[in-house]
């Protein structure tokens, strides 16, 4: 196996830097030609000693719907170190285009509570290509450590889908077996989301991508109208689980259809707990409360 060479930011990179970068590096290669190697980098890139600001943090936890408490949010970890994540499939000899990635899935693993005071070393590197019938799929691992030890205190793995983009060498799984059916559950909350809903969650989260923030930044990269960040939603089913999930739990999400601004979102969560011992596992599904189209469903459960 070939050893992921770390390469140290001195800083957690601007987001806005790196679309703008995208942009123009997307305008290159339609002028120059996509890559021709499937091929990721063996590079990781890491920045030291990050801390928390707690204004964003409070900010973030009254957007979400988190209790106000000194402990990072696992949504907010995912944030804090998204533009690393970011940088790493902004390079030159990553082989697929950054603008117009879907999220398709997140895995976590939450392994023990890391307060907003704490200095983290963070890394990120890309792994796994590998083909989906719609294009190119990747996955993004962002690690987090308490600066300078090895001690892993956060672990999240985010797949990605180049829609459209076939990358040579690269086969198409085999057809995936057709869902079962739908059926709406009676709904534990019902979400009222407004068209300023990706704005708002860009402020807290740095995350400005033109396809939540507007309708004619949309269009201008495809979509109808502007679309909910999907963590933006899993963070909100996270903190709607609520205390029962503990300090130490993994966290699944698979994304199936965005949610267009404004929206309506319906919820459902159950729980599972042992008949004399303590709680297992809570699932959630979100869908639209009029066309009974699943917008996404997931687990949280013990680690």
């Amino acid at each position: 196996m070939t050893t992921v060479q770390p390469v140290i930011l001195g800083e957690m990179p601007s987001l806005s830097k790196l679309y703008v970068n995208a942009a123009a590096q997307a305008a290159r290669r339609r002028i120059l030609g996509s890559h021709d190697a499937a091929e990721l980098p063996e590079a990781s890139h890491e920045v030291r000693g990050v801390t928390a600001d707690v204004g964003n943090l409070t900010a973030y936890q009254h957007l979400i719907g988190e209790t106000a408490s000194d402990v990072l949010p696992a949504g907010f970890i995912h944030a804090l170190a998204f533009p690393l994540a970011i940088s790493v499939m902004n390079r030159d000899d990553f082989p697929l285009p950054l603008l117009g990635m879907v999220h398709l899935s997140n895995h976590v693993e939450q392994r023990s509570p890391v307060l907003f005071s704490e200095r983290l070393d963070i890394t990120a590197h890309v792994e796994d290509l590998r083909g989906h019938r719609s294009g190119t799929q990747v996955d993004v691992v962002v690690e987090v450590r308490s600066a300078g030890t090895a001690d892993l205190r956060w672990r999240g793995v985010s797949t990605y889908l180049a829609k459209g983009v076939f990358l040579p060498g690269i086969d198409k799984p085999s057809p995936a077996e057709s869902r079962a059916d739908f059926k709406a559950p009676d709904p534990t909350a019902l979400w009222h989301l407004g068209v300023d809903t990706g704005r708002a969650y860009a402020a807290v989260s740095g995350d400005f991508n033109p396809i939540h923030l507007s309708v004619l930044s949309a269009k201008a990269l495809g979509m109808r109208r502007s679309i909910a960040h999907g963590m933006y939603l899993a963070s909100r089913a996270l903190a709607d689980v609520g205390a029962v999930k503990g300090d130490s739990f993994s966290w699944d999400v698979d994304f199936e259809a965005p949610v267009f601004l404004p929206a309506r979102v319906a919820l459902d969560i159950s729980s599972e707990q042992l008949p004399a011992g303590p709680w297992q596992k809570s699932s959630f599904v979100a869908w639209n409360p009029r066309s009974g189209r699943k917008y996404f469903a997931g687990t949280v459960a013990a680690f």
